[in-house]
């Protein structure tokens, strides 16, 4: 249950300590005195979005604090699973900076806010007036339905088999588009790699060939040079071997008279060996070189395919050609097998499918026990509340295919009249209607929630006199097993309740500002507080008694 929240420049509020009761109570207040300013303080702290508009004081950090009891709800795994300290008073707070960043914590550790809203959930349940408005649409209605005779688990169970179905199914989709893509480009991909492997490439080819015809496109001019080298160097007579060779002949004479001349005759004698070698191979090459216009054609015609495909492809090499032919057979290979891969996809969409049914059977068969269940018990909270000629009827009709919330289309058929027509709810029920006949379901679903804390904001719209009692008897009763917050302007709900909160504006000390201030009231300020929701301030004394007889059960 909610012991306390403590409010630090939010809105009108400057600064503010309020203690809650574990039973009913009533916040009151005129118009605009600031009741939404706290529950809107009440929703930052449980996670909701914020600004710096909210601010107070522009120039200070805006701080609300809730104290919870959690003793009885078995949050201690939660906790575990989230690496938060445990303790069975359980802190949750919210700070907002003039710069608009905010900080969430749990028991003074730093958290995300999305898991301080999901410890939230699990505390409170704020009932405003714009949720009225949701009990209108099919998928409250359908989820109403699931909060009896196990419906919870149930659609848990088929919320689960839905997702692996829809994911499937998705998968499916993939294979199918990448399928269908793979076949569109087979026939290409089946050209481009018949191409390349038709042209039987292999590593190292190009620089092979681009030498080869370098060679051939300069065979003549390198026979001439390899002549002019042979003959200047190895001709009968003047060559430059025949030189050397008298040079060798001379030194051969005297080189035993000096230890010089003697290494030098031997450098002298290798030079002439190694320019015979020169000369051999020389010779080799001058005999091997001839030129061949069909080599040429070849070598020419190769190296022309190789640049077309090396253009074709955008790529500098061939061993890039090689890797993208590679790929295109991955490709190829890929779109033979992907009608397998569909194949087997679509099975187990099948199977998923199957599972979904069955789970979507199981849990319209729960709807249609709860739908039953939910007429025989919101019609006679109905007649407490003045509608005793209400009918309800609750419509649980097959969908035209498997969604989100399961098989069903589920609708409430209401009228508030005696032999009116049963129509939907949107088009039949008034403000006031729908308000006592959200109650009314409140005060049901309560029963089987393990939330220790509703709060209503103004519940009571379109509601008067004798009816607004029984509002209050309704509400009262529901504190019985937990506890009830209700912002009211109505005497009669005031009265019913166990302890009462009033927020009023007034000039602060600085006479410059005006603040909302919230107030608890004693039993004789309740009375007081009461009388004037009847009459007017000041209270007439007539306003006082039957403000007193209202309360009469509630005075301690």
């Amino acid at each position: 249950m909610l012991e306390n929240l403590h409010i630090e420049n939010y809105a009108l509020i400057a600064a503010s300590d309020i203690s809650f009761d574990s039973g009913f109570t009533v916040i009151t207040g005129e118009t605009g005195a600031g009741k939404s300013i706290l529950l809107g303080a009440l929703a930052l702290v449980l996670g909701q979005r914020a600004d710096s508009h909210v601010l107070f004081d522009p120039q200070r950090k805006c701080v609300v604090e809730a104290t919870f009891n959690i003793s009885k709800l078995s949050l201690q795994q939660t906790f575990a699973d989230n690496d938060l300290d445990y303790d069975d008073h359980l802190i949750l707070r919210r700070e907002l900076s003039p710069a608009g960043k905010s900080r969430a914590f749990v028991n003074d550790t730093p958290v995300t806010l999305p898991l301080l809203r999901s410890i939230a959930q699990q505390l409170i349940d704020i009932h405003s007036q714009h949720e009225t408005l949701t009990l209108v649409g099919s998928a409250f209605q359908t989820r109403l339905l699931d909060t009896f005779n196990g419906g919870k688990e149930a659609f848990s169970d088929y919320s689960a088999a839905y997702a692996n179905y829809m994911a499937l199914k998705r998968h499916l989709e993939q294979l199918s588009a990448a399928d269908a893509q793979a076949k569109r480009d087979l026939d290409y991909n089946q050209f481009l790699f018949d191409e390349l492997s038709n042209a039987a490439l292999s590593d190292g080819e190009q620089e092979d060939l681009e030498q080869e015809a370098s060679l051939l496109a300069n065979t003549e001019s390198i026979k001439q040079s390899l002549s002019a080298v042979l003959l200047s160097c190895d001709s009968e007579e003047g060559s430059a071997l025949s030189l050397l060779n008298a040079a060798r002949s001379q030194l051969s004479k005297v080189a035993s008279f000096h230890k010089d001349l003697d290494e030098l005759y031997s450098r002298l004698e290798s030079n002439i060996i190694e320019l015979g070698d020169i000369l051999a191979s020389l010779s080799s090459i001058d005999s091997n070189l001839n030129f061949s216009p069909d080599r040429q054609e070849f070598v020419n015609t190769r190296l022309d395919l190789i640049y077309r495909l090396q253009k074709k492809h955008s790529v500098q090499s061939v061993a890039e050609l090689l890797a993208i032919q590679q790929e295109l057979e991955g490709k190829i290979q890929q779109a033979e097998g992907m009608d397998s891969q569909v194949r087997h996809a679509m099975e187990e969409v099948d199977k998923a499918y199957a599972a979904v049914q069955d789970k979507a059977e199981k849990l319209s068969a729960i709807r249609r026990l709860s739908a039953q269940y939910v007429e025989q018990q919101l019609l006679p909270t109905l007649a407490q509340l003045g509608m005793k000629e209400a009918r309800l009827s609750v419509v649980v009709s097959p969908a035209k295919e498997l969604g989100p919330l399961g098989g069903d289309i589920v609708s409430f058929l209401f009228n508030a009249n005696r032999g009116g027509e049963l129509r939907e709810l949107s088009k039949v029920a008034s403000g006031g209607e729908l308000s006592r006949l959200m109650l009314a379901i409140k005060s049901l679903v309560t029963q089987q929630s393990l939330l220790p804390t509703i709060i209503f904001d103004e519940i009571d719209t379109g509601v008067s006199g004798d009816i607004s009692v029984c509002v209050g008897n309704i509400l009262h009763s529901m504190a019985s097993h937990l506890q009830v917050i209700a912002i009211t302007h109505l005497p009669q709900i005031a009265a019913r309740a166990s302890a009462h909160l009033k927020v009023f504006k007034q000039v602060d000390e600085s006479g410059l500002k005006t603040v909302s201030r919230i107030k608890p009231l004693a039993t004789d300020e309740r009375i007081h507080e009461v009388a004037v929701m009847l009459s007017s301030e000041p209270p007439s004394p007539s306003a006082l008694q039957t403000a007193s007889e209202l309360m009469s059960d509630n005075i301690k």
